[in-house]
C-alpha cells in the first residue's frame, strides 16, 4: 500500500469533526445551494444537499447515504453532505494516483459512508458513521464513530461539551471495560479479559472512544452511552467491532448541567450493559 493510500485509511477512521456554524445565517432548505467554501467547486447535487452521493470510475467506487432525519437540522445536513463527499472525491483521486504510480491499472479501490440515527432526544441528535473502505489485502478495513448535534445551538458537540469540566472518569472507563468484556464473553466463551493498560489488547479510556447516545426506558431520553470500538482494539480481528452501552447510572453524575436532563432511566438494551 502506498503512502497516500494510507493516509487516507488513516483519514477515514477520524471522527468526523463538523465546525461551528454561524447562528445567524438562513437554514439550507433542500434544493436551495448551500454556502460553500472559499474556492471550492460546488455541483448542483452539492448544492442540493441530497440524502445519496455515489461515484464510480475505473479507479474507485465510492458512497454516501444519509438519513431522512437529518434533512429537519439544515446546518448539519449540508455540512456533512459536502465534508463526505469532498472526502470520497479525494478518496477516489488517491485510487487513480495509487494506479498511476503503479504503472499500470492494479485494482479498484472502494468506499462506503452511511450515517443512521443512533438515538434522538429533546436537545440532541445522535448519528453512527459507518465507513467501509477497501484499497486492496486481505479484507476490507471498517470504522465507526459518532456525531452528536445539538438543535438548539446549530452546532456539533462532543465530550467535553457533553460532562462537566475537570470530571473523574475512572468509574466510567472501568465500566466500559467491564461492558467490553461481558460482549468478548458473550462471543468467545474462553476470551482472555482485557484490562486497562493491557499489553496485546486493552480497553480503551472512555473518553478517547467514539460514542452515540443509547435510547433509553424513558422516552425522549437517553438510557446511556454506547462505545464504538474498532476490529482489532480489544481482541483479534475474527472477534469484529465492538459497540457496548454502559448505563446512565455509571455516568449520571458526570454529566455538564446543560445536558444532564437528556438522560433518564435505563438503556433498552441490557445484554452489553452491565452496573459496575
Amino acid at each position: 500500500m502506498t503512502a497516500r493510500a494510507r493516509f487516507l485509511l488513516l483519514a477515514s477512521a477520524a471522527v468526523l469533526t463538523l465546525s461551528a456554524c454561524n447562528r445567524d445565517r438562513e437554514p439550507v432548505a433542500d434544493g436551495v445551494a448551500a454556502p460553500a467554501a472559499p474556492g471550492a467547486a460546488v455541483t448542483p447535487a452539492d448544492a442540493a444537499a441530497p440524502l445519496i452521493f455515489s461515484e464510480k470510475t475505473a479507479f474507485a467506487t465510492v458512497s454516501l447515504k444519509l438519513p431522512d432525519a437529518i434533512k429537519a437540522q439544515p446546518d448539519l445536513h449540508a455540512k456533512v453532505y459536502a465534508d463526505e463527499v469532498a472526502h470520497l472525491r479525494e478518496f477516489a483521486e488517491g485510487a487513480q494516483a495509487d494506479n498511476t504510480e503503479a504503472g499500470a491499472p492494479n485494482m479498484a479501490y472502494e468506499q462506503t459512508v452511511e450515517l443512521t440515527v443512533a438515538h434522538e432526544t429533546g436537545k440532541l441528535l445522535s448519528l453512527t458513521r459507518s465507513a467501509s473502505e477497501f484499497t486492496g489485502g486481505a479484507h476490507p478495513n471498517s470504522a465507526a464513530t459518532g456525531v452528536l448535534w445539538d438543535k438548539a445551538l446549530k452546532r456539533q458537540i462532543g465530550w467535553t461539551d457533553l460532562f462537566a469540566k475537570g470530571a473523574d472518569f475512572t468509574a466510567l472507563d472501568r465500566a466500559l471495560c467491564a461492558a467490553i468484556n461481558a460482549e468478548k464473553r458473550a462471543r468467545v466463551p474462553d476470551a482472555q479479559p482485557v484490562t486497562l493498560g493491557g499489553k496485546d489488547w486493552a480497553c480503551p479510556r472512555a473518553s478517547e472512544t467514539p460514542f452515540v447516545l443509547a435510547p433509553g426506558t424513558t422516552g425522549g431520553k437517553a438510557g446511556g452511552l454506547t462505545f464504538l470500538i474498532g476490529p482489532y482494539q480489544v481482541g483479534p480481528y475474527a472477534e469484529g467491532a465492538y459497540a457496548v452501552t454502559v448505563p446512565l447510572s455509571a455516568f449520571q453524575s458526570l454529566l455538564a448541567p446543560a445536558y444532564a436532563d437528556e438522560f433518564a432511566g435505563s438503556p433498552t438494551k441490557a445484554a452489553s450493559t452491565p452496573t459496575p
